[in-house]
């Protein structure tokens, strides 16, 4: 029996790339193992193209941008990351793995409940979850909501400081909330 799967298109999340500083190449390598559809800020365009790595849009606000073929612009005046989400969302993706060198909430928040959202900076990875959430995670990783979520209930945590959390032991962690969802960021 083979190993291979098929792959239907837009299944996989697709995979914006707006800054590279900082991240580990071997996490680039896991989140583009399932060939996904690759979208690039026009300052990432000629890092990733040296790569060998299929760009399929580049977000820029130049109609003339010199493109791989194939490549579709994604034209931006100041907003690269909301531009790109909305072509993303407007192409029926369901999810996108984001990389960037930080986060703002304010910038995701509009697209949380269209979009399954992940940002990885160089040194977190950052989900937004739903309310009853739970993951399995080894004992002694640090979480930090992200988000104001008040009341906020925790099952498998113990709580180091106003957001910030420690899990218990190894298994699951759950959290509760009353909003449509939050923001939670995980150590790399």
């Amino acid at each position: 029996m083979s190993s291979h799967h098929i792959v239907r298109e837009k299944q996989e999340p697709a995979l914006l790339i707006l800054n590279l500083e900082g991240f580990n190449p071997e996490n680039l390598g896991q989140l583009l193992e399932w060939s996904p559809v690759v979208i690039v800020s026009e300052r990432m365009y000629e890092t990733v193209d040296s790569m060998g790595i299929k760009i399929d849009g580049v977000v820029t606000s130049k109609a003339s941008f010199a493109l791989q073929t194939g490549t579709e612009l994604i034209l931006t005046r100041d907003k690269p990351l909301q531009d790109a989400l909305q072509y993303l969302a407007g192409q029926q993706h369901h999810a996108v793995n984001i990389i960037d060198s930080g986060f703002a909430l304010k910038e995701y928040a509009f697209f949380a409940d269209r979009l399954t959202l992940v940002i990885y900076t160089p040194s977190k990875r950052i989900i937004c979850v739903k309310p009853g959430f739970s993951k399995w995670k080894a004992a002694g990783e640090r979480i930090e909501i992200l988000s104001d979520a008040h009341p906020i209930q925790t099952a498998g945590l113990v709580k180091l400081g106003e957001h910030s959390y420690r899990t218990e032991k190894d298994g699951f962690y759950t959290l509760g909330f009353e909003q449509s969802f939050i923001f939670v960021a995980e150590e790399l």
